[in-house]
């Protein structure tokens, strides 16, 4: 029951066996690195009908949250089946995994250091008390939320603030709120999606955003990933995708690095690994969070390898099961960084980017461009998240998002332009006679969203006026079967504004010629309604004009 062999750089492992928790897409590659170790592999999840499920060696319903329950079962594996790690990856539930692994004696970060780093008001607090930069902040329960939010202690805040969940990942429940007239609406939202019915309230952080992945362990840091966050929609934070290496320049990056290792320290987070999500504000670096687990979105589990040629997630397998992560001993390279752990980095020598495509409200009715050609020595994976029939919203949260496509290259320019190229050749037709479609097109917004969902194409104020006075002169439809291109307003018939992009990467004039091959045939069409609705829903809301 020992290590036995070492073969092309992996500890192969025999007689001994893992637990995972989770069993989506995100825990994917954990199960297949830790088959590549000759681990047995048992994984449990709350939904049996989960991705991975088919990959485990055994599978069990457990809700990741039951704690007693999770360590119940890791003591069972222990004693009949050798457990020897236990590990989770792109989930929420690293304090889960510290719980087991001190009840039943496996090597993890510590059960206080995880909660630290799941609980956002711990985590605050921590970094207050050791001095590394994040925001200021003040925690609502929800039977508290009259009580502190008080008209003294509103007439106090300085707007933009942000409410977020304390205990929840994928930005659900988080948004930006603007003015004081979002304020509780905003709070209800983040409670609502709190597991303890809890949120903070805080400052906003304004500068470019990060996301950097680290493996912690004897006295180490190592940096195993650092990409450019790519955040739109306000006042949500969408993650439309990110790129790695980052662009930012060296001082910086190690200006970054250092009040992430600051923040892993001040958690009291040792063995494993450990996530950031990081701004560069005009103060330096603030900590936006830091999770005690790899990245999810893609990041850990495919950019990273494709980008540094390194199994991050097997390396981090090793470091759970008490083994020597030999690759990452044998990659790494020493990091000026002034810090409590001897600093080491991972190069990425290659680009890799992850981008997504979303829709606007409704239900699909057809997708075209699955099935299109693209370079598979650059496009590496595609991950659609919704089918016919689906229903799908315009993302309020990073797990509405419609599908996800990775590409690798040897510089930025190829491996972003591939990605966005896919994504611009997927349309997503919805069906007919739907209202939360209809309100969509017709700029209905809710009184706390000013502004979102965004239009499609942003063009100008005044082109706007411009646009909506020439077709409120036109009383008028463009005829059966006919060219679109050939009834374009002229408010709109400016190459700058023909050649805007939509959030797909679609042109307003890729949009006006991708419909005339689609609806080819198609019967006449009110010309005012069909403007506004590809203005404000693009390709998506001209089709469904068209119906």
């Amino acid at each position: 029951m020992k290590c036995i062999a070492e073969k092309q750089g992996k500890v192969v492992m025999k007689g001994k066996s893992i637990l995972i928790l989770g069993a989506g897409l995100m825990q994917k590659p954990a199960i297949e690195s830790a088959k590549s170790l000759g681990l047995k592999v048992f994984v449990i999840d709350a939904n049996p009908e989960a991705l991975c499920v088919p990959l485990a060696d055994e599978f069990k319903k457990i809700d990741l949250k039951a704690r007693e329950e999770i360590a119940q079962y890791a003591a069972e594996l222990k004693e009949k089946e050798n457990l020897a790690a236990i590990f989770t990856a792109g989930t929420d539930f690293s304090a889960s995994v510290s719980y087991a692994s001190e009840k039943t004696g496996l090597l993890s970060h510590t059960f206080e250091a995880s909660v630290n780093a799941s609980d956002k008001t711990k985590m605050r607090s921590c970094f207050k008390e050791a001095g590394v930069p994040s925001p200021e902040f003040t925690k609502i329960h929800r039977n508290k939320i009259c009580e502190i939010l008080s008209k003294e202690f509103v007439e106090k805040l300085n707007y933009p603030m942000v409410a977020k969940p304390s205990d929840n990942m994928g930005a659900r429940g988080c948004r930006m709120v603007r003015n004081k007239s979002e304020l509780i609406y905003s709070v209800e939202e983040a409670v609502k999606n709190s597991r303890t019915s809890t949120c903070i309230l805080e400052d906003y952080m304004e500068g470019p955003e990060y996301s950097i992945d680290a493996l912690v362990y004897d006295g180490t840091m190592t940096i195993t990933g650092f990409a450019d966050r790519h955040i739109f929609f306000p006042p949500y934070f969408i993650e439309t995708g990110h790129t790695m290496p980052s662009v930012i320049s060296r001082e910086k990056y190690l200006s970054l690095v250092k009040t992430f290792a600051d923040g892993v320290k001040a958690l009291g987070l040792t063995r494993g690994a450990a996530k950031a999500d990081i701004k560069f504000t005009k103060n330096g670096p603030e900590v936006g969070e830091i999770a005690a687990r790899l990245s999810g979105g893609y990041m850990s589990g495919w950019t990273f390898p494709y980008s540094s040629d390194f199994n991050l997630t097997l390396e981090a397998e090793k470091i759970a099961l008490g083994e020597v992560p030999s690759e990452l001993e044998k990659k790494r390279k020493s990091l000026d960084v002034n810090s409590a752990f001897k600093m080491y980095e991972i190069v990425s020598k290659k680009v890799s980017a992850e981008r997504a495509w979303i829709s606007i409200p409704g239900k699909i009715k057809n997708i075209y461009g699955m099935d299109q050609d693209y370079n598979r020595d650059v496009i590496k994976n595609i991950f659609p998240r919704s089918g016919i029939g689906d229903e799908v919203n315009f993302p309020r949260n990073n797990v509405e998002k419609c599908g996800n496509v990775i590409s690798v290259a040897e510089d930025r320019e190829t491996a972003v332009s591939a990605c966005e190229n896919f994504i611009k050749n997927i349309t997503i037709e919805l069906e007919k006679d739907n209202p939360l479609t209809e309100n969509f097109l017709e700029g209905k917004r809710s009184r706390y969203e000013k502004g979102f969902p965004p239009c499609a194409f942003d063009i100008s104020g005044g082109v706007l006026k411009l646009l909506e006075a020439e077709l409120d002169k036109k009383d008028d439809y463009i005829p059966e079967g006919m060219n679109v291109l050939n009834y374009i307003p002229d408010a709109l018939n400016k190459d700058e504004i023909l050649s805007l992009k939509d959030w797909n990467h679609l042109t307003l004039k890729e949009s006006l010629e991708k419909f005339n091959i689609i609806r080819k045939g198609h019967k006449k069409i009110e010309y005012r309604k069909f403007w506004l609705y590809l203005i404000r829903g693009g390709i998506q809301g001209a089709l469904y004009c068209a119906e």
